[in-house]
């Protein structure tokens, strides 16, 4: 794998994010190869003029050794696109972040993971709702998701630690930063039973203009999201629309018509763009996660429906492209990706590029 400098060059880098980032890595051939490029080449790769002034100026003045020294001083492990520790589900998001910085652990088992969301101001019903609910699926082997917020947030992460279950909490800002301050205890709990996770360089403030983006990697490590109580302006029903923009499965619970705060909830299960949700066991059978600790403990190939067993027929220990599938097996395109995610995440399969799949075994 390339060295982490560079991957951590460019996330400090303005104007290049996963698009254009992975542009100059296919150009190039490496990220090294694209960090160390002269300003001719970067422009005749595409590199827009803006972007490319920006990371000359970053480059002349950047310390990639003490960069990488302030992230190992802080105990942060940094994954990249071609660490095989990456998050399967995280991978699978249109655009997910080249580097992702964490403090704690992220196993195999996360890959089964619920987000859990709200608002700050959540009233007594929500919080009870939200304690529950996230206890619930902490005790049946489901990783719980947040953002580490005040509210509904802060309620699922504990919850989940109460119930003896793992938590990860995504930031909209450096892991050299806790944020809220009041939340410090809960994020030290969090790192013993999980882990702190950003794609947000050291150094970074949170800043309103982060937290939207910082949603989007909340759904995109789950495999569903549950808003227990949010208002109609309310940064939960964000993470809604990035998850079905996502293809994830969304959840609501429905609250008082009277009370603002479930004004966003209700109006999500109105509208037919979130399932509602009175139970742990409403997320747990739509998800097909009752067996959770099956899945952890036993990963066997061996499929479990149709288009598993036709998806099979077809991947070996050579990679096959996305399109060759859906040729062989005749299947929907659709169909196809969301069955080899799931096929990743039970182990059975393995993508070696973007788009090519082998047998995990």
């Amino acid at each position: 794998m390339a060295d982490l400098r560079y991957w951590l060059g460019f996330n400090m880098a303005p104007r290049i994010g996963p698009v254009r980032l992975r542009a100059l890595v296919h150009y190039f051939g490496d990220v090294e190869a694209a960090w160390r490029a002269d300003a001719a080449a970067l422009r005749a790769a595409g590199l827009a003029q803006d972007a490319l002034e920006r990371l000359v100026a970053l480059r002349s003045r950047l310390d990639l050794d003490a960069a990488l020294a302030r992230v190992n001083a802080l105990g942060l492990k940094v994954l990249t696109w071609d660490s095989p520790d990456y998050p399967a589900l995280l991978r699978n998001i249109a655009q997910p972040p080249p580097v992702i910085y964490v403090k704690g652990t992220i196993i195999p088992a996360d890959e089964f993971a619920v987000a859990v969301v709200g608002t700050r101001h959540a009233s007594a019903y929500g919080k009870e709702v939200a304690r529950r609910l996230a206890r619930g699926l902490a005790e049946n082997g489901v990783t719980v998701v947040s953002g580490l917020a005040l509210g509904i947030d802060g309620v699922a992460h504990r919850a989940a630690l109460d119930g003896g279950g793992r938590t990860l909490a995504v930031l909209a800002c450096g892991l050299d930063t806790v944020y809220p301050s009041s939340h410090r205890e809960l994020a030290d709990r969090i790192v013993t039973s999980g882990a702190l996770i950003s794609d947000y360089p050291v150094g970074t403030r949170p800043e309103a203009a982060n937290f939207p983006p910082r949603n989007r990697l909340i759904s995109g490590l789950s495999l569903g999201t549950l808003v227990v109580e949010a208002g109609i302006k309310s940064g939960a029903l964000i993470t809604v629309r990035f998850a079905l923009e996502q293809g994830r499965e969304t959840f609501a619970v429905p609250g008082n018509i009277y009370n603002q705060s479930s004004t966003g909830t209700n109006v999500l299960i109105q509208a037919g763009e979130a399932k509602l949700v009175t139970s742990v066991n409403d997320i747990l059978e739509e998800l097909n996660l009752t067996m959770v600790s099956h899945h952890t403990e036993v990963r066997e190939i061996v499929p479990e429906t149709a288009e598993e067993r036709a998806l099979l027929a077809h991947v070996g220990p050579e990679p096959v492209h996305l399109d060759e599938l859906v040729r062989a097996s005749g299947l929907a395109t659709a169909t196809v990706s969301s069955t080899l995610v799931m096929m990743e995440l039970k182990g059975m399969v393995r993508r070696v590029d973007n788009t090519s799949y082998i047998l995990a075994h």
